[in-house]
Parts: structure tokens; sequence; C-alpha cells
């Protein structure tokens, strides 16, 4: 990669979870993070999912008043600095869109909807920041507002991560209507869950893994109250978890139970995440589970350090995508190469170092999709961008991954439609020249491209007259690709000097 983010000694994330949200800001000394700061508010995001699957009025406005909150706090530090993350709700409400922009505008940074199984990796990767450096493989579980995560992993790499549609919040919400506890709401609760995590059963075999990791609120929540309670000490065991079963449907309403441990704001949803915890435990044969702090804004932060150390996981993915679909290594180096160069000449100043990332990693990949078809394989690179599991990256960026590469060959007129932010145009611009200039797939002298700059209208690209005149065929291609964008408005000039 070449570019560099400068180090920071202060990074901070908001993780914009379906139960609350949560601010961190960590000190960084050497490879470790050391928490400054943190904010938390219950604002049951997932609470307030209608059954059209839109945001209601009331969370959106207690939503936005913590983001402004938020805001206020990180103010003044760079974006880079920062990390923002939403996760389950954000990823099903259909006003989310709506919501994210004026959340933006109130926090003062971009906002990433991840992936349920990007999000898995990150909380893996939090809480092995938070474990003994041992060498056995863990199972670490999360039961979120929203979602479940299941992890496999060893050290500081998860293995296997799953996202399922398991959630203290949506659980509570669905199942105990009204804040009533009954016999009944938890024998359908647990037999929704077990039947959601059947489908991943034979992912997670008992002998896949040698130790059980909880992680997140509901997980802390079932700890404490069996520690305090003297049901086992320091760990959540099934036998435990029926004995609080019990004291919850005696109580009979959330907002009649009593028990030792358990705090104000986490009786809500302690009955959906029990019942979901519960049939975790049954379904993957889990006798004993540890509890770990550790979770998911600590893991986006160190993947953000990573990013800074030269250590991104983006890169990594980049290059097992490059092997996994046989990529042309050669040719992907003089693509990737020349679109650096060009989108250099063709950006504005200053120079957005976060677009020519994503330019350099699509020109890495855009023949993936000639392990499907030769025949529209730029279509192929980007449905495959669009919709694979991309460790590292959020949603947004594995958008405007498959839009760059969606846009280096074919018809300009259909990137109108797929092109939603200006800023994407000089990076597409830049891998389509690239691509062109490389067709016969042999190395370009670097040289004869004199320059590529804004004009009135559109761009201009300067070449050596030696070089047209040595290669007929690429100046009658881009004489082609010149029509191509005056179709959408864009005037594009080939000059010779």
């Amino acid at each position: 990669m070449s570019t560099v983010t400068p180090p920071f000694d202060v990074l901070a994330t908001v993780d914009m979870g379906s139960n609350s949200f949560r601010l961190q800001i960590s000190r960084v000394v050497d490879d470790q993070l050391y928490t400054l700061d943190s904010l938390k508010e219950t604002v049951r995001l997932g609470g307030g999912l209608q059954a059209d699957k839109t945001l209601d009025d009331e969370t959106l406005a207690r939503a936005l008043g913590c983001m402004a909150r938020f805001g206020e706090r990180l103010r003044g530090l760079d974006p880079k600095q920062v990390r923002v993350v939403g996760t389950n709700t954000l990823r099903v409400a259909r006003n989310a869109a709506a919501f994210i922009t004026e959340a933006e505008r109130l926090l003062g940074f971009p906002i990433e909807i991840i992936a349920g199984r990007e999000e898995a990796r990150l909380i893996y990767l939090g809480a092995a920041h938070t474990l003994p450096a041992t060498k056995e493989r863990r199972l670490v579980v999360d039961i979120g507002g929203g979602s479940t995560e299941f992890i496999i992993g060893s050290q500081y790499k998860a293995h296997v991560t799953e996202s399922l549609p398991l959630g203290c919040v949506t659980f509570s919400k669905r199942f105990f209507l009204d804040g009533k506890i009954s016999k009944a709401g938890f024998r359908d609760a647990e037999l929704a869950a077990r039947n959601e995590i059947q489908r991943i059963v034979h992912q997670y075999p008992a002998s896949e893994w040698q130790l059980a990791v909880g992680t997140s609120g509901t997980a802390r929540s079932l700890r404490d109250i069996m520690e305090i309670n003297d049901w086992f000490g320091g760990e959540i065991t099934l036998d435990g978890m029926r004995r609080l079963r019990e004291a919850l449907i005696r109580a009979g309403n959330i907002k009649d139970i009593a028990i030792n441990g358990l705090k104000a704001d986490r009786a809500p949803v302690l009955p959906g995440g029990l019942a979901i915890m519960i049939a975790v435990f049954e379904s993957l044969s889990i006798e004993r589970m540890i509890v770990t702090d550790g979770a998911l804004r600590d893991g986006v932060l160190y993947d953000l350090l990573g990013r800074q150390r030269e250590k991104d996981m983006r890169d990594s993915t980049i290059t097992q995508f490059k092997r996994r679909y046989h990529v042309d290594t050669a040719q992907a180096q003089r693509v990737t190469q020349l679109a650096e160069q060009l989108y250099r000449m063709v950006a504005a100043d200053p120079l957005d170092e976060d677009m020519l990332k994503r330019v350099i990693w699509a020109a890495r990949v855009h023949e993936i999709g000639l392990s499907i078809a030769h025949t529209a394989y730029h279509k192929h690179s980007a449905y495959i961008l669009s919709n694979a599991d991309m460790p590292g990256f959020s949603r947004r960026e594995q958008t405007q991954l498959a839009t760059i590469v969606l846009g280096h060959r074919g018809d300009m007129g259909k990137m109108l439609k797929e092109v939603s932010d200006e800023a994407l145009w000089p990076a597409v611009l830049a891998l389509r020249l690239a691509a062109l200039f490389c067709r016969s797939r042999n190395a370009v002298e670097v040289g004869a491209i004199h320059g590529l700059r804004r004009t009135m209208n559109g761009y201009a690209l300067t070449v050596g007259k030696d070089w047209l005149a040595a290669n007929p065929l690429t100046t009658a291609a881009f004489k082609q690709e010149i029509s191509q964008w005056r179709d959408i408005g864009v005037a594009l000039e080939l000059r010779g000097d």
C-alpha cells in the first residue's frame, strides 16, 4: 500500500449497537490501548424497530440526541483517529439512510454499517486482546441487542464467524410483551433461538474449541448475577441460568424483578438475553462460559490501530481475493501502478488518501470476475465485491469498491445511476484508463503519460506524440472512450505533446 496513515497517540470509536451506544477514547502506548474516557447511553435502537422495519420517531430522536452529545466529546479529533460503526438494527432498518445522514452531521464523523460476519471478527479481536495469550481455540459468543455473533478463533485470529438475528432487545420485545414474563414466553423464545442456532451447529462442534467465552452486556449481567447470588462463582453455567429463569418467572413482570446484581437498565432486556443464552448452551453443548470485558468497540480500536501500523485487514482481504479468484498478478500490478499514477494526477488537492486506497484495491481485484466468465466479467467482479464477506471492509467501502470496478469497462451510461458520490468519478476514470492502456497485458511505459487533469467540462489526458504514433490500437480505443464520456455529459480530451 502506497499511502500510510500517520500514527496518532489517541484513538476513538463509537459503537452504535441495537441496545446501547458506546463511545470509547483510548491512548496508544506501543501496541496497546489504555482507556481515557468512555460514555454509554441506553438508546434501545432495536426496540424502536416497527413491523414495517422502520425506526419510530421517539427512538430516532433519542439516538440523534446521543449523537450530538458524543459529537461534542469527539470534537477536535482528526477523522483518521475515529471510527464509528453501526450494527444489526442499522443493517435492517428501512429508514436507516436518512437517520445516518443526520447522525453524521451531529457526530461530525462518517458512520460505517458493518456486516454481521465483520462484526463477529471485530468482536473476537476485542475479546482476544483481553484474554491470556494462550493457544487454545476459543468459542466466543456475543449476544447483542439485535444479533448474536459466534466465533471460533485462536490467539488474535478468527477462524469461523457467523451472525444470527437473535438479540436481547428484539427477543424481549417479541416474547415478553409489555414486560410480562411467563414459562410459555421462555419456552417460545428458547425454541425460536434454537431453531436459528440449528443452522450453524455443524460449524461449531465441541471438538473444535476448548474454551467458551461470553462478551458484552448480556454475558456480563449473567455472570454478575450468578456470582453475587452464589449460583456459580465467576462463570456462566446452564444450572445457574435455569435458576435465574425460575426467579424471573416467579416475578412475573420485568418491573417486579428484584435480583441481586441486576442493573436497572439491563432488566428490560434480561429475559430475551437469558433465553438466547440458554439456547446457545443447549445447542452447542456448552457446560460453562467465562466472561471478558473486551468486545466490539475494543476490536474496532485495535483494527484501527492495525491500519496505522500497516497491518490493515483490508489489505489481507484483497490479497486473499486475488488468490481465491486466480487473478493474473502481473496484470493486476500493471493496472494498479498506472491507476494510482492517474488518480494522483486528477484527484483534488488535498489528496483523498482513503479514495486512493479504494482505487488501488479496485485495480488489484478488478478481474476477479474472469473466474466466472469473460463476458461481462466486470459485472461479475462488482457483484462479488458487493455481496461477499470482506473482513475489514464496511458496507459503504464495499459498495464504492464495487462501483469503481463496475465502471472500469463497458457502457458508461449505466454509471450515472451507480455513482452517488461525485468523488468516485476520478476513481472510475483512473481505473478505466489504466485498464484501457494495459489491455495488451504488456508493460506500459509510465513516462509516456504526461498528465491527466480536470478541465472546465471534464478531463484532459496528455500523452507523448511518439507513443501515440507507436500505439494506434490504444489510440483508437481511447477515441471510443471519448464518446462514452460524451454520452454522460463529460468532455474527455486526448492531447499529444
